[in-house]
């Protein structure tokens, strides 16, 4: 039976065990996760936090990070300014970035989420307001979300993977995990 194992990558840790990119260490899923022969299921940069899926199958693997499956992915995006139903329309339509149109999104605005504070915090500006977006896509290309919430005009300040699949966050805090079975 494959393992499976829910993540929460906290902010500024590699979706990766090693470290081989500066002389300075950074913090790495080795950090909080000693389960020899796992290995992450896609990826999160850096600066985004949330859901991360770690399995030694490499077909569950491929099932959950292949954009081919069109795996469901839902983000939740603190922007900048307040999000306009024309620039939700637009996530919905698909947004045109340098490498090409993305498939529709389903994009709404949301309360802020009752989540753990993010550390160090993000910045505030007191003249910009800011607002939250839940948006689930299907493909995965390079910082996706953060470029299709700037391209209709609302840069993004934090990002937390909140769902893949049927696979939530509910009850981890960062960087806790869990096992779960795969059915």
């Amino acid at each position: 039976m494959p393992r499976l194992i829910l993540f929460n990558k906290p902010y500024d840790m590699l979706s990766q065990f090693t470290d081989r990119g500066t002389d300075t260490a950074r913090a790495t899923l080795s950090d909080c996760i000693a389960i020899p022969g796992v290995y992450p299921a896609g990826r999160l940069d850096r600066d985004s936090e949330g859901l991360l899926l770690l399995t030694d199958d490499g077909h569950l693997q491929s099932r959950i990070a292949e954009p081919r499956h069109k795996m469901p992915k839902t983000y939740l995006a603190q922007v900048e300014g307040d999000v306009s139903d024309e620039a939700l329309a637009a996530l919905r339509k698909g947004v045109e970035l340098k490498d090409g149109l993305t498939r529709p999104a389903q994009a709404q605005r949301i309360d802020a989420p009752a989540i753990w504070p993010r550390n160090p915090p993000i910045r505030v500006r007191k003249s910009i307001p800011d607002s939250w977006v839940s948006l689930t896509i299907t493909e995965g290309r390079n910082r996706q979300v953060r470029r299709m919430t700037a391209a209709v005009g609302h840069p993004t300040l934090r990002l937390v993977r909140w769902r893949i699949g049927d696979w939530t966050l509910d009850g981890l805090q960062p960087g806790e995990w869990r096992e779960v079975q795969v059915g």
